[in-house]
């Protein structure tokens, strides 16, 4: 029988507010995107969430089409949920979402309430579960409605089947819309889940001042640029790697010559801060007000304590930030 860590609650500090809210989450959360469906190996991925919690990780993230096959992340979290943490639900943030291409025929996809409420109850099934605490929409729809899509979202807090929602990918416009429909409804919007990291800084402009004048969290996915923020292809691109086998999210003509001389410059700061590159990627996005959480994937659990060891070291001098704008900006 897995016992978690007496530890895992001895830094207090790993954990922030989100927005105005009520609800703290670490600063390092766990996403389940890959490595954690039906095709891939149960007790590695059961291994890497038992280390995430041991080591304070509370949060989990999840969406409907995780797998592969799609709903297999979830299906093997829920068995975790039965054998491994029957007796620490209320210890954990689950969070699930809708948005993308779950069944066939037209009600399987997008932002319909009939799509976002069908698939609401298919995760809870899979997972095992009463409720989610967060549930987001995956994907601006742009034939449906907004205030049909944020009236779902409504709709299934006051279900009691989700505790917050959230919304993902989506611009500044849209997000100012959705964050106004979702006051009115009663059921603000807890948190935003955009791509975000030193290699794609979009959200920075307008997106991250909007979060924070609102008192929205906001939580990077793919805040090591697919694992460009990290020294796993300074020599080259290694056989078991995603860009060496997966063309789907990193292909090899990504890792160029010129991102190589950036990350490795950028690794020289951070190994004169005492980080790897990944946890210096981490500690820079968390150094931003309006960011609440980091979203971390992971395929063993050693990655896990690399980017957990992100959270010794926040603070940054002046003179790093600007010796890394101008590495950035080159």
């Amino acid at each position: 029988m897995y016992l978690p860590a007496a530890s895992r609650y001895s830094n207090p500090a790993i954990y922030r507010r989100c927005g105005r809210s009520g609800l703290k989450l670490p600063l390092i959360s766990l996403g389940l995107w890959h490595n954690f469906g039906g095709a891939d190996s149960y007790e590695n991925a059961r291994a890497i969430v038992r280390r995430a919690f041991d080591l304070g990780i509370t949060h989990f993230d999840l969406a409907n089409n995780y797998g592969p096959p799609p709903g297999s992340a979830e299906e093997s979290f829920g068995r975790m949920l039965r054998t491994d943490f029957v007796h620490h639900r209320d210890e954990l943030i689950l969070s699930t979402k809708a948005g993308y291409d779950m069944w066939p025929g037209p009600y399987g996809d997008f932002g319909s309430r009939k799509y976002l409420l069908a698939s609401l109850d298919q995760s809870l099934r899979r997972m095992g579960v009463d409720y989610v605490d967060i549930f987001y929409h995956h994907r601006p729809d742009p034939d449906t409605p907004l205030e049909e899509t944020m009236g779902a979202l409504a709709q299934a807090v006051r279900s009691g089947k989700a505790l917050y929602v959230g919304i993902s990918n989506y611009d500044h416009a849209q997000t100012a819309r959705a964050l106004t429909l979702l006051r009115d409804l009663g059921t603000p919007c807890l948190i935003h889940q955009p791509r975000f990291s030193m290699l794609d800084r979009w959200p920075e402009a307008d997106l991250l001042p909007l979060l924070e004048q609102a008192g929205v969290g906001c939580i990077p996915f793919s805040p090591l640029a697919k694992g460009l923020l990290t020294n796993r292809y300074f020599n080259g691109i290694p056989a078991d790697s995603r860009a060496g086998h997966d063309p789907r999210f990193l292909r090899p003509e990504h890792v160029t010559d010129a991102v190589l001389a950036r990350t490795r410059q950028l690794d020289e700061i951070a190994r004169a801060r005492g980080q790897t590159l990944a946890q210096m990627a981490l500690a820079w996005l968390l150094n931003r007000p309006a960011v609440t959480s980091t979203l971390i994937g992971a395929s063993k659990p050693s990655q896990i304590d690399d980017c957990a060891g992100a959270v010794a070291n926040l603070q940054f001098a002046s003179g790093e930030l600007a010796e890394i704008e101008q590495i950035l900006a080159s």
